[in-house]
C-alpha cells in the first residue's frame, strides 16, 4: 500500500483518495540542503568534464507525512553516501548535487542551470509521487532517472513510463547495486566526446541491459492445479459480487467490470462497515485477535492489544457486509477511510483471513485487481497478492511488495505460511503483515484492465522474501522470466498494482482473455 499512487488507467498519479500530503510538502522545500541551488565555483567552472546537476527528489529530507518509504524516515544518509560514491567513482563527470522538493523548485533549477552550462541531469526519485523528473525531462537535456529502491518505486515507474512516449533524452536504472547507478552515470562523458543526447541515452540503455543478469533455467517445485472450464468460470463471475467500500480507485470502472466481466460491482461508503464494526461482538473478536497472535512469528505494534481488537472487530465488519449483500469480495478505500477517521483500524488482517477462506478481501478499492483474484479464484481456486511492484535489474528480480498478503497461497486447504504483524508501514500506524510467502514456486502476476479490454501477464519463479524497513511490509522476489525490459513498459497504462498467483496460469489466463475477446499482453 502507498498513501499517495495511481491505479487509474490513465494513471492520475497524485489519487484523490490522497491528496492530504501534498498539501503539507511545501513547507518542506524550506529544508533544502547547503548544497542546493547556486552557481558552481569557478574552479568547478573551468573543468572541461561534463557537468551534471545531481537532483534529489523528495518531499523533505525527513519524510513529512504517510508515503514511501515511511513517516518520519531520514534522507540525508542515502543522499550523502549516493553523492560520494558518484564523486568518488565518476571523475571524469563534474557531479553538482542539489534537493530539489517541488516541480516548481525544479523549473527554477533549470532557469539558474542554464546560465551555469549545466550539460546534464541525475533526477534520484526518492518519494513516489513527487514530481521533480517531468520539468527535468521537458527541458530536453540529457538525464538519467533512478529509482531509490522501496522509497520511489511508484513515480519511478509510472511517470517514466509516461514520459518515454513523449520524450527520449533519457535513461533509467532501478537497482539495488550502487555501481550499476555509477556506470550509468559515467555515460555522460560521451557528452564531453561531442556525443549527442541519443548516444548518451543509447549508452545508458546498453549499460543497464548488460549489467542485468541473463535469465537463466528454473528448477520449478511441483505445484499441480486443478483449473475449471473456462465456460464454468464465466458462469461462476456472472454470479459474484464485489463489494466495494470507500470511493473507487478506478474512476468509471464499475459499469464495464458489470459488462465486461459479469461481477456485480456493489458501491457504499463507510457508515454502514463504521456502524458494524462498533456492534461487533468482542468476545468473538477477542478469539479472533488472540488467534493471531499466537500464530504470528512476532507482533510489532502500537497499543498491541487495542489494535488487535480493532482489526478483528473490522473483520468482523467485513464478513457481515458481505453477508448482508451476498458478496464473495469486499475491497476496501482503507487509505482514506482510516486517515478521515471513517475507519477505526486497517481491514489488512481481515483480508488475510478472507483470503484463507478462498474469499476476496483486497486492498484500496482497487477494482482492476479484484476483477481478476475473482476470476483466477474461480478458474484456479488460488487467491491473490496486490503489490506495488519495484524492479531491481542487478537481480533480475521483481519485488511485489504490500502490507496485505495471503499465508495460504497455495490454497484454502495449504499449510500456512510463517508471518508478522507489525504497523502498517508508510504511517506506523494500525496492523498489518509480513507474510514469508514460499520460495522455489512459480508465480504467474496479472492485471486485468476492463477498459483498455486487455490482461496483461508475466511470470518467473519465486526466490525470496525481502527484509527491508522502508515501504510495505510484505515483499516477494521474482526473479522474472523473459524480457525484463519490456518491464519498464505498461505503468502508466496499467497503474501500479499487479496481482500474482502462485502456480503457472499463463495458458488459461489467455484462455480467459480469448473468451473476453480482451488481448492477451505478454509484460515480460
Amino acid at each position: 500500500m502507498n498513501a499517495i499512487h495511481p491505479q487509474s488507467s490513465a494513471c492520475h498519479c497524485c489519487a484523490s483518495r490522497r491528496r492530504f500530503l501534498a498539501a503539507g510538502c511545501g513547507a518542506c522545500a524550506a529544508s533544502m540542503l547547503p548544497l542546493s541551488f547556486g552557481r558552481a565555483s569557478d574552479a568547478e567552472a573551468k573543468s572541461d568534464r561534463p557537468r551534471v546537476r545531481l537532483v534529489f527528489a523528495c518531499f523533505g529530507l525527513t519524510q513529512p507525512g504517510p508515503t514511501w518509504p515511511h513517516i518520519g524516515h531520514d534522507f540525508r544518509p542515502r543522499i550523502s553516501q549516493v553523492k560520494a560514491a558518484l564523486r568518488k567513482h565518476c571523475q571524469d563527470v563534474e557531479i553538482i548535487p542539489t534537493v530539489v522538493h517541488k516541480p516548481e523548485d525544479a523549473q527554477k533549477l533549470l532557469e539558474t542551470d542554464e546560465k551555469d552550462g549545466i550539460d546534464g541531469y541525475v533526477v534520484y526519485q526518492m518519494n513516489n509521487w513527487i514530481k521533480v523528473m517531468q520539468p527535468i525531462v521537458a527541458s530536453g537535456k540529457p538525464t538519467l532517472i533512478a529509482d531509490f529502491l522501496y522509497a520511489g518505486s511508484g513515480g519511478f515507474l509510472c511517470y517514466t513510463a509516461s514520459l518515454r512516449r513523449q520524450h527520449d533524452n533519457f535513461s533509467v536504472v532501478a537497482s539495488s547495486n550502487l555501481e550499476d547507478l555509477i556506470e550509468s552515470v559515467k555515460c555522460f562523458r560521451t557528452l564531453a566526446d561531442g556525443g549527442a543526447t541519443a548516444e548518451f541515452v543509447a549508452a545508458c540503455d546498453r549499460t543497464r541491459r548488460e549489467r542485468t543478469p541473463a535469465e537463466r533455467p528454473m528448477n520449478y517445485k511441483h505445484d499441480p492445479i486443478e483449473f475449471a472450464g473456462i465456460g464454468e468460470c464465466l458462469s461462476n463471475m456472472k454470479k459474484s459480487r464485489l463489494l466495494v467500500i470507500g470511493p473507487p480507485m478506478q474512476d468509471n470502472a464499475a459499469e464495464k467490470i458489470e459488462e465486461l466481466l459479469g461481477i456485480d460491482v456493489i458501491l457504499k461508503d463507510y457508515d454502514e462497515i463504521a456502524a458494524l464494526h462498533e456492534a461487533a461482538d468482542r468476545d468473538e473478536a477477542r478469539e479472533i485477535a488472540d488467534r493471531w497472535k499466537a500464530n504470528a512469528k512476532s507482533v510489532f505494534l502500537n497499543d498491541e492489544d487495542d489494535t488487535l481488537m480493532k482489526s478483528a472487530r473490522h473483520y468482523l465488519a467485513q464478513k457481515a457486509m458481505m453477508k448482508k449483500y451476498g458478496a464473495e469480495g469486499i475491497t476496501i478505500n482503507c487509505l482514506g477511510g482510516f486517515y478521515s477517521g471513517k475507519l477505526k483500524g486497517y481491514p489488512c488482517l481481515g483480508f488475510v483471513e478472507l483470503l484463507n477462506d478462498g474469499l476476496i478481501g483486497a486492498c484500496e478499492a482497487d477494482l482492476f485487481s479484484s476483477s481478476a483474484m475473482i476470476a483466477m479464484k474461480h478458474l484456479a481456486g488460488r487467491p491473490g497478492y496486490i503489490s506495488d511492484p519495484v524492479l531491481d535489474t542487478s537481480k533480475r528480480q521483481i519485488i511485489y511488495a504490500h502490507c496485505v498478503a495471503t499465508t495460504k497461497p497455495l490454497g484454502p486447504r495449504s499449510e500456512e505460511n510463517a508471518y508478522e504483524i507489525l504497523t502498517h508501514s508508510e504511517d506506523r500506524r494500525g496492523a498489518s503483515v509480513r507474510s514469508f510467502l514460499p520460495e522455489g514456486y512459480m508465480l504467474t502476476t496479472m492485471q486485468i484492465h476492463p477498459l483498455r479490454r486487455e490482461i496483461l501477464c508475466h511470470q518467473g519463479q519465486a526466490v525470496g522474501n525481502v527484509v527491508n524497513d522502508r515501504a510495505c511490509r510484505t515483499k516477494l522476489a521474482c526473479e522474472v522470466s523473459g524480457d525484463f525490459e519490456k518491464l519498464f513498459t505498461f505503468w502508466d497504462q496499467y497503474g501500479w498494482h499487479r496481482v500474482t498467483f502462485y502456480g503457472d496460469l499463463l495458458e488459461p489466463v489467455k484462455e480467459l482473455a480469448a473468451a473476453l475477446k480482451f488481448n492477451f499482453v505478454k509484460e515480460a
